[in-house]
Formats: C-alpha cells, sequence, structure tokens
C-alpha cells in the first residue's frame, strides 16, 4: 500500500503547470471603451500621436514595444495573482459544493465516496490477477497490474451515466492515479537507490495531482486568477520538495548541490514570468540524460545482445522515441503559448523550430549511423574465425576484415558530414555557397597537399588490386610485418620482433604478399664427402612422410619434404638441397621441426655432417713442430726486444 501513501502525501503538495488565459473584462467597461473609440475628440488625438510616431524607426519601435509590453503584462499578471491569494479558500470551498451538489441531486454519492469506491474496485480486481497469475519481478510484471486495475475502474467509469461535474473530476483524478502508480512500476524497476525511489515517487505524484487539479479547475467554475494563484502557490511547494530532494539525495559536493538549486529557482522564475518554451528545455536539460540512460538500461533488459540488430533497434528506438516525444512536448508547449516574447520575434521563431528539427535529423543520423556500425561490428567478429573455411571462404573473410573498417570510417565521415549540411539548412544557413566554396578549398588543399593525396589515392588502388589484408605478413622497401590495419593515408604494419610502423601507402610502392595462398620453403645441409645420396634421398623421403601423417603437421603441408639434389660441393662437404611447399606462415615452424627429424634419422644411419678441418701435409712430423717451436719463440723475442 506505498502507492497509496505516496498518493496521499501528494495530495498535500502539488504541482501545476499549466497556463492559464487572462480574466475576462467586465461587459460595462468594454461598453464605456467602445463608446470613448468613438468619441470625435479621441478619434482626432489618437490620429494626432500616430502622426506624431510617424518618423521612429519601424523595426526598433517594434522591438521596444514588444519587451514593454511584455514587461508590462509579466508585471500586471503577478500583481494580480498575488491579489487573488486570499481568495483561494472560498473558491475551492465553493467549487467542492458544486461538485457535490451536482452529484448529490442525482441520487450519487459524493465524488470521493465514488472515487474511493472505483479504486477499491480496481484493487480487488487487482488482487484476483496477483493471486492467479503471480506476476514476476520484472518490468512487465510490475505493469501488468496496474493495466488489470486501470481497465476494470474503466469499463465501470465508462459504463456508469456520471454526472457532468463528477465525470469531469474522477476522470481526471482517476487519470492521474493511474498514471502515478506506472511512474511508480518504472522506479521500482530501475537501478537507484530507495531512498532516491521514495523521493521521486512524492514528487511524480505531486506533479500528477496538480495536473489534475489544474485540468478540472475551468470546468468547476473556479475563476482563471485563482487557479493561477493556486498554481503558484502550489508551484513554490514543488519547488522546496525538489530542493529537498537534490540535498537529500545527492552524493555531490556541496558546490554542485547549490548550483543545482540555483538551476532549479531559476527554472522556477521562468515559469512564474510565463516562458514555456525556456521552462521546458531547461527540464530537458535537467531530467533527460538520466532519464534517457535509464530508458536504455530498461530496453537492453528486453535482448540478450544489445549489439545485435533487434538489440540496436530497441535500444536506440526508445530513446530516440524519447526525444521525439520530448521535441514534440516543445513544440505543443510553444505553439500553445503564442503571447510569449519569442513567439514575437519571427527570428527567435525560425531559430526555435530549426533547432527542433535539427535534434530530430540528428537522432535519426545517429539512429541509422548506430545500424550500420553494428552490422559491420557483427560482420567482423564473424569474419575473425576462419579456421574451418575452405581457402576461398577465408580469403573473403580476409577481404573483409579489410575494407569494411575503411568503409566504416568512410560512412560516419559521409553521415556526420550530411547531417551538418542539413542541420544548416534548417537553422537559415544557405549550404549552396557552402559547398561551392568548400570545392574550391578542397581544390586548393589537394594542390598544396600533394603528398597526401597521393598517399590516399594508393590506399584506394592498393584496395582494389587486394595487395595485402588484414593479418597477412609483407614486406615492402625496409618495412616488413603482419597487416594490423589501416587508415585512408596509411597501413600498420607488426614487425615479428615487436615494432609497429605505420607507413603512408605513398611510400610503399611494390609489395610482397608473403601469406598469400602457399608458400615454397627451400633449405640446405651440408653432409660429408662420403655421403651415400641415395640412401640420404630415401632418408628424407621418409622424413617427409613423417611429417605428412602427423595429425599437427598434415594440415599444413601443400607439398611434402623432399631433398632436390646436390646443391654443390662446398670446401668440407657436399651441400643437398630440400624443398617444401606449406600454407603461409608456418613454413618456420615446419622447417624446426624437419630440421629435427633430418638430425635424428641421419645420425642414425651413419651420415655425418659436414664440419671445417685443416690439415697440415709433410712425412717430417717432429721436424714441423720444432720448427713451429721456433718460429713462436722468434716471434716473442721480437715482440720483447725494445725499440733502438
Amino acid at each position: 500500500m506505498k502507492w497509496i501513501l505516496s498518493l496521499i502525501a501528494g495530495l498535500l503538495f502539488a504541482f501545476n503547470a499549466v497556463a492559464q488565459a487572462p480574466a475576462a473584462a467586465p461587459q460595462q467597461k468594454i461598453d464605456e471603451l467602445v463608446r470613448l473609440l468613438q468619441d470625435p475628440e479621441v478619434q482626432a488625438w489618437l490620429n494626432s500621436r500616430k502622426e506624431v510616431g510617424a518618423p521612429q524607426s519601424p523595426a526598433s519601435s517594434a522591438g521596444a514595444s514588444d519587451l514593454v509590453s511584455w514587461e508590462s503584462a509579466a508585471r500586471t499578471r503577478v500583481h494580480e495573482i498575488i491579489t487573488a491569494i486570499p481568495a483561494i479558500p472560498a473558491e475551492v470551498a465553493a467549487a467542492a459544493a458544486r461538485t457535490r451538489h451536482d452529484a448529490v441531486s442525482r441520487g450519487y454519492a459524493p465524488v470521493f465516496v465514488i472515487f474511493g469506491g472505483l479504486v477499491a474496485l480496481g484493487l480487488l480486481v487487482e488482487g484476483l490477477y496477483r493471486r492467479l497469475a503471480k506476476p514476476r519481478e520484472t518490468l512487465l510484471g510490475r505493469l501488468a497490474p496496474v493495466g488489470i486495475f486501470a481497465g476494470a475502474m474503466a469499463i465501470v467509469f465508462f459504463a456508469v451515466e456520471w454526472p457532468p461535474l463528477a465525470r469531469i473530476t474522477l476522470l481526471a483524478y482517476l487519470t492521474a492515479f493511474v498514471a502515478f502508480r506506472l511512474a511508480v512500476a518504472f522506479l521500482s524497476a530501475a537501478d537507484i537507490t530507495p531512498f532516491l525511489r521514495t523521493r521521486l515517487m512524492i514528487l511524480f505524484g505531486l506533479v500528477c495531482f496538480a495536473v489534475a487539479t489544474a485540468a478540472i479547475g475551468e470546468p468547476l467554475g473556479v475563476p482563471p486568477l485563482v487557479r493561477d494563484a493556486i498554481s503558484y502557490c502550489l508551484s513554490v511547494v514543488g519547488l522546496f520538495v525538489a530542493i529537498e530532494m537534490v540535498w537529500a539525495t545527492s552524493q555531490r559536493s556541496r558546490p554542485w548541490k547549490a548550483a543545482v538549486v540555483a538551476f532549479l529557482v531559476a527554472l522556477w522564475i521562468i515559469w512564474c514570468l510565463d516562458m514555456r518554451g525556456l521552462f521546458w528545455i531547461g527540464v530537458y536539460v535537467l531530467v533527460l540524460p538520466a532519464m534517457l540512460n535509464a530508458v536504455g538500461r530498461v530496453a537492453g533488459s528486453f535482448v540478450s545482445d544489445p549489439g545485435s540488430l533487434r538489440g540496436v533497434l530497441i535500444v536506440r528506438g526508445a530513446r530516440a522515441a524519447v526525444i521525439f516525444l520530448a521535441v514534440g512536448w516543445l513544440a505543443l508547449v510553444w505553439r500553445l503559448n503564442p503571447d510569449t516574447l519569442g513567439q514575437r520575434d519571427p527570428v527567435v521563431a525560425a531559430l526555435f523550430y530549426g533547432g527542433l528539427k535539427s535534434v530530430l535529423i540528428l537522432v535519426v543520423a545517429d539512429f541509422l549511423w548506430q545500424l550500420a556500425r553494428g552490422w559491420i561490428d557483427r560482420t567482423l567478429r564473424v569474419a575473425t574465425d576462419a579456421t574451418s573455411l575452405a581457402p576461398a571462404d577465408a580469403a573473403k573473410r580476409a577481404r573483409f576484415r579489410t575494407l569494411l573498417p575503411i568503409f566504416r570510417n568512410a560512412l560516419a565521415v559521409v553521415v556526420a558530414v550530411m547531417a551538418a549540411l542539413v542541420v544548416l539548412a534548417q537553422m537559415g544557413v544557405q549550404i549552396g555557397p557552402l559547398i561551392a566554396g568548400a570545392g574550391i578549398f578542397g581544390v586548393a588543399i589537394g594542390f598544396g597537399s600533394q603528398t597526401l593525396v597521393k598517399d590516399v589515392i594508393s590506399g584506394v588502388f592498393y584496395m582494389l588490386d587486394d595487395a595485402f589484408r588484414v593479418g597477412e605478413y609483407i614486406q615492402a622497401k625496409d618495412y616488413k610485418g603482419t597487416v594490423e590495419g589501416f587508415s585512408l593515408r596509411s597501413v600498420r604494419l607488426r614487425h615479428h620482433r615487436g615494432p609497429v610502423f605505420t607507413v603512408p601507402f605513398g611510400e610503399l610502392g611494390a609489395v610482397q604478399n608473403m601469406s598469400r595462398d602457399w608458400v615454397i620453403d627451400k633449405f640446405r645441409i651440408t653432409v660429408g664427402f662420403n655421403t651415400d645420396i641415395d640412401k640420404a634421398r630415401k632418408l628424407t623421403k621418409k622424413v617427409g612422410a613423417e611429417l605428412k601423417d602427423d595429425p599437427e603437421l598434415g594440415p599444413l603441408f601443400i607439398e611434402p619434404l623432399k631433398m632436390k639434389g646436390v646443391e654443390e660441393f662446398a670446401d668440407y662437404g657436399i651441400v643437398l638441397s630440400f624443398a617444401m611447399t606449406t600454407v603461409p606462415g608456418m613454413q618456420t615452424y615446419i622447417r624446426r621441426k624437419a630440421y629435427a627429424k633430418i638430425r635424428e634419422l641421419f645420425l642414425a644411419n651413419g651420415i655425418t655432417f659436414a664440419q671445417p678441418t685443416v690439415q697440415v701435409g709433410g712425412d717430417d712430423k717432429e721436424g714441423g713442430a720444432v720448427a713451429a717451436a721456433q718460429a713462436i719463440r722468434a716471434h716473442e723475442a721480437g715482440t720483447a726486444a725494445p725499440p733502438k
């Protein structure tokens, strides 16, 4: 029953923000004014005043007249409302008496009794639904009982022919009560503290009750000035409630709280001065960011993957719907208050409507960009895994990984430029000369930055030629490494030792792609002169078969390891040439495995590897040793002798 207590508290403090029409003048004064205007002396005086004021500038006099008339009207309205405050109790009591008499005279109970009966009926039906359905503690689970409650009351309300005043009163307050319960359901699902949730429930209850009270003021015969006085008094209470909520619930610093309080006071003053459009803009600045975040979180709870197409449509669509409703309400408020100061100035009105259209354009552009970016990101995630695909499909996905980031960047630039141009057009800027000037400026920049243009154009042709893709190992001039990514003018290469090269496309020149399709790896081994070549060939064939049958290395081979034959006779042995064809990037790993197996098998079968040796010729080995010893002593003696 917390919502009932919140509504009872809302009956004590209400906030009424609906603009009212000025009071009508008495008929006697109108007749007297018409008689005075028909008097010849008055007409002559008015004509003379027109002649005296003729030399003034029309624009300046009109602007000054608008400002003066607005200031005078605001001052008069505030004075009349303050004067009408003492009449509030009597007028409220009279309206309540008229409503009660209208219901009782037609055989009905008082309105508050009917209201209580309808609420009790709705709660009874809601209780039966909760007992039978047992809704879950989710947003839909909280909204469904409120819908049952409102539906039960609506059936009875529209089935009975209520008295006119009672019907208007019941409709206003029942609608406010249902709106309050819907707000409570949304706040219960929001991720906020209980203390803040309670304050927001009270504040929203005040707003609902105030709007309902303002809606029934005119049908119940409450004078316009008294209605405005009630609204001003209750707005003060609402302002104090909002200030208390800021100081009691916020964890920010005192200067921040003071700034928010000052902003709330400024909003209240703007509302008192009847500047409705500016007031709602201030409300949006204060409330809309948090509301968009909350709506995004609630909408995201309905999807498992926010990055999917369905997730983007639901989350971004919900936020866009909130912004569209806010803009529509602001336009409605502006249109329903034609006598405000901003409405009288055509420039301000044009800028206002242009700003509203610009907001909608930016929302649509952001929505389309999020859809396109989501599709590109999902495609990139799918294209990353290409291990179990055929070579053609793997190459296609590698090309996607290369081109899609460039396409995403280009699309972002196009969307931003188009949205900016449309926004400028809506704000009254002539974009034709701007586009022409941008074209001339672009030509001048092209001539002044030929290197940049060369890099961009070279990159386009590299992409069209499919010279390299993301993940491939390339070498161009002194640069080599794995391609990690692209920009519009450069490619980023990761060297196998770790350094990253950012190379402009114009400096690449001829590109050697070492990761495309297949790789032939060749290496040489030197063995002794007495090696049996045929035996070495058979052993190499055996090593190739073992590598081919290996479950880890076999899928990496395109052609097995083979010995090509004798490459040359070196100084210390015979050089044998070997070759194999593998998938790109794995040749070094396979070669290391092949080295180990060849060494093991050759040594096991008596094939030795060549080693550098020095042979000293002649039969007199002792004489050679003696001569060597003498030469060493002579060298040492020459080194030790002092110079002359």
